[in-house]
């Protein structure tokens, strides 16, 4: 089974880190989530979240998993800040491990610049900016490309985002 690790900070959308979480683990997989500093606690903009973080990124190596979770929300806008976030999640795209990145979660990948000639979606506040990082836009549910980066646009897409998440970890 797969070490899925999941960058994640205050203000993720909730559900689009509880879906996701909830069926990697289901399907036996360990979801690791990873901040500034573990022990944090970091709280969904919704308020229907609280998570404790596993991992703080100076602990961590991409080597230490398997794949790469990144939720959407106002976290991978604050996260892209820090350079450690976005060198881990480009660490991920260069070695072409599964990346699954829902609604902002992309944000993180456009500042790794690691989108140029990819098919993704993702929210559509961000689609003119995926465009102008070299993304083949694409207004669907979820978008697979390349046996490797799984994107979805918003939380009514979990379902088939979590379909497709669990079809590349097999």
């Amino acid at each position: 089974m797969a070490k899925v690790a999941t960058l994640i900070t205050d203000m993720f959308e909730d559900v689009e880190f509880t879906g996701p979480r909830d069926a990697l683990v289901e399907a036996g997989h360990e979801v690791v989530t990873i901040e500034k500093k573990s022990g944090n606690t970091v709280e969904g903009k919704q308020g229907e979240s609280k998570v404790t973080i596993d991992k703080a990124i100076d602990d961590v190596s991409p080597e230490d998993f398997d794949a790469l979770l990144l939720p959407g929300g106002f976290s991978p806008d604050l996260l892209r800040e820090d350079d450690r976030f976005v060198q881990f999640a480009k660490a991920f795209m260069d070695a072409k491990k599964p990346v699954f990145a829902i609604c902002h979660g992309p944000q993180l990948l456009i500042t790794a610049k690691t989108l140029e000639g990819r098919d993704a979606t993702g929210y559509k506040s961000i689609k003119v900016d995926m465009e102008y990082a070299g993304a083949k836009y694409a207004d669907k549910e979820v978008v697979v490309c390349q046996e490797q980066l799984v994107t979805s646009r918003q939380p009514d897409d979990i379902p088939a985002f979590n379909r497709e998440m669990l079809n590349l970890l097999k």
